[in-house]
């Protein structure tokens, strides 16, 4: 699990390979709920970004609540999905890319 850095592109380290990208705030609830969750997930690329510190991103990407997962394979979002999500949720939506 990696938390994107200020001074770190979003795009550029999701254009190759597949990830969950996690839109999360540290004042969330649900994201708070979701966090261990995503630990769970085994073999996944998971990259937390905090919307707080990267409104553009959240901006770029439709976000409008959080916490929200982009599934996104070699740059390309697949899917989304918006609030909590169960670990089967998430490792199914992970097999249809």
């Amino acid at each position: 699990m990696k938390h994107l850095e200020q001074n770190e592109n979003l795009n550029d380290l999701i254009k190759s390979g597949t990830y969950l990208v996690d839109f999360y705030a540290e004042w969330c609830g649900p994201c708070k709920m979701l966090a261990p969750v995503l630990e769970e997930i085994e073999g996944a690329n998971v990259i937390k970004v905090d919307v707080d510190i990267h409104m553009d991103l959240a901006r770029e990407y439709g976000v409008m609540s959080v916490p929200t997962l982009l599934y996104v394979k070699d740059g390309v979002v697949k899917n989304k999905t918006i609030g909590y999500v169960s670990k089967e949720e998430i490792e199914e939506n992970l097999k249809g890319m």
